[in-house]
């Protein structure tokens, strides 16, 4: 009785290896429908934003994260001055600009 009892337990615990990584499947499944569905989006939104940002030059219309429409007077590694009213100039961090009117990220005017 003892022998078969035994020789129960090493079947069980070989199977019991293979239903391990049955049960990741679903885990990884999920890991990849986030990372195409959530994951890649944003960081390719956020490549095309810094790729914007770094592109400006002067006498570039902008949009600020703020809603502010002015126009690029000059260009520093993190900052930028920007007109926004005859002789109104304030200075900003590059990441603040949200788009550019008339092209793609910005709003048309």
């Amino acid at each position: 009785m003892i022998g078969v009892a035994y020789a129960m337990g090493e079947a069980g615990s070989q199977g019991g290896q293979g239903g391990g990584f049955i049960q990741l499947v679903p885990l990884i499944l999920m890991f990849v429908i986030f990372y195409f569905l959530l994951i890649r989006p944003q960081q390719k939104k956020a490549k095309e934003h810094r790729e914007m940002v770094n592109s400006l030059k002067k006498g570039d219309r902008i949009i600020t994260s703020g809603g502010i429409y002015g126009t690029v007077t000059g260009i520093d590694d993190n900052t930028l001055t920007v007109e926004i009213a005859e002789k109104v100039r304030v200075k900003m961090v590059r990441a603040n600009v949200a788009g550019v009117p008339g092209k793609a990220g910005g709003e048309k005017e």
